[in-house]
């Protein structure tokens, strides 16, 4: 259990890639980490692009990045609904600044170009956002994972495994972006 003493926020909204939420939250609860669902609302029920729900443990204007070790973005059409609350926004925004592991996968990076979080940084995302991600100040790769700093990007869900490894091997070795 390399996560005992780790807490890590993932964000939900509406619309999110089931695997891209479910996956990682049951793998770092595996190694011990405190899990919350963040929402935009406290105990809403979110629906999954496949009508799969995750309610919200917490919201996230009640929330602070000096909460987590980590915030993690997943993809599907939930990350331009999350853009669309300041709070969201900001706690992303805020863990960037702090250093935080924050990991974004498929359509994640999205809440990174509005966190303003992307300059001067190497980056994946689906490919389909490939422009925003560079219009926001990446340089973006096509590879698996990438990890930058404390910034961790992954393209699609067949890269859950390797995501997964570079966000469990970060936070429990306390370095980033290796």
């Amino acid at each position: 259990m390399k996560l005992r003493d780790k807490t890590i926020a993932v964000l939900v909204e509406d619309i999110y890639e089931d695997l891209e939420l479910w996956y990682p939250v049951y793998r770092l609860r595996e190694e011990g980490a405190e899990v919350i669902l963040v929402g935009s609302e406290f105990g809403k029920t979110y629906t999954s692009k496949h009508g799969y729900p995750a309610t919200a443990d917490r919201a996230a204007k009640k929330v602070e990045a000096a909460e987590f070790d980590a915030v993690l973005i997943p993809g599907g059409y939930s990350p331009d609904r999350m853009r669309r609350d300041p709070a969201m926004v900001k706690l992303v925004a805020d863990a960037m600044q702090a250093g935080k592991i924050v990991a974004a996968i498929c359509h994640g990076p999205w809440m990174l170009c509005s966190a303003q979080a992307l300059q001067g940084r190497r980056a994946t995302s689906f490919f389909s956002i490939k422009d925003d991600v560079t219009n926001a100040g990446a340089t973006w790769v096509d590879e698996e994972v990438v990890c930058d700093g404390n910034l961790i990007t992954s393209r699609q869900p067949d890269d859950l495994p390797a995501f997964l490894r570079a966000i469990i091997d970060n936070l429990s070795q306390g370095t980033k972006g290796t």
